[in-house]
């Protein structure tokens, strides 16, 4: 049984006139074109989905304008993880003070950086503290298990920032064996204040469309079981999902296996865990 309101908590849209989306080039397909939201609304509707967080999808000013722009046309966007330059502190912190409060988390696409360590670097770490004091969470894109490696020194030096891992961190989903992902991900989830995504779950060693909810089953029990349910929250990575089967596909999925958890971790999970971090109303 769902809860009144499910929070949608990692949702795109772009618009190729109005910003640069470097990665977003002719192999994605038919992604490779301006994403509105009316595409995904009906689907949200009928999953029960009444509220969303808008994912930034480039780093740059012109992507978050355009979200934040997306959530003042549409009720159902409760908020916007938008993007400041990290390595440049003084113009973060000059565009953290002028940030509306829609935007509830900013993240950067660390994953497209040549360098995997790039977080670490000095001028990041500046930037990093000026979300902590602005009380802002920060969604982490670990995509390479040496992405994951990096959380305990990012906890050490940002003591006080909550911290949301986008996709559980990319597990082998699908595989037999879950290394090096499961230490990694049990070593995140010991640190505090660090929240995971059940999202972007895709099956990494046979056709992306090939999957049923038996792939995800024991993904979601190690991450229930490393987590608990108060900082694990659901998420449809639409449009990417779209390679994956589609919104209704990968809503149905989730919605089986999250379905089988008790009522308390459901509520949690649907829509919770995301109002707590992002501090947003269900």
């Amino acid at each position: 049984m769902l809860p009144t309101t499910v929070v949608d908590a990692h949702l795109h849209v772009w618009d190729l006139d109005r910003a640069d989306y470097p990665w977003l080039g002719p192999q994605y397909g038919a992604l490779h074109r301006t994403i509105d939201l009316s595409e995904v609304q009906p689907r949200m509707a009928t999953a029960g989905v009444g509220r969303a967080i808008l994912v930034q999808a480039a780093d740059n000013a012109e992507d978050t304008t355009h979200m934040l722009q997306v959530a003042a046309d549409h009720k159902e966007i409760a908020g916007v993880v938008g993007w400041v330059p990290l390595d440049q502190p003084d113009l973060a912190g000059s565009m953290l003070g002028e940030l509306p409060s829609d935007v509830v988390g900013i993240r950067n696409l660390i994953h497209d950086r040549p360098d995997p360590d790039w977080i670490l670097r000095a001028g990041v770490a500046a930037g990093l503290d000026l979300v902590s004091g602005a009380g802002l969470p920060f969604d982490y894109v670990a995509v390479l298990p040496r992405h994951l490696e990096h959380l305990p020194a990012l906890r050490r030096r940002h003591p006080e920032l909550r911290i949301v891992i986008d996709h559980l961190g990319k597990p082998p989903v699908g595989q037999a064996d879950p290394q090096p992902w499961l230490p990694l991900i049990s070593a995140a989830a010991d640190l505090p204040e660090v929240y995971a995504k059940v999202s972007g779950l895709y099956p990494t060693n046979r056709d992306p469309h090939d999957w049923t909810p038996a792939h995800l089953r024991p993904i979601l029990h190690h991450a229930l079981e490393l987590f608990g349910p108060q900082r694990l929250m659901f998420g449809s990575d639409w449009p990417i999902s779209e390679t994956a089967g589609g919104y209704d596909t990968v809503w149905q999925a989730l919605r089986t296996v999250i379905g089988e958890l008790s009522e308390s971790e459901q509520d949690w999970i649907w829509h919770g865990t995301a109002a707590t971090c992002y501090g947003i109303d269900p």
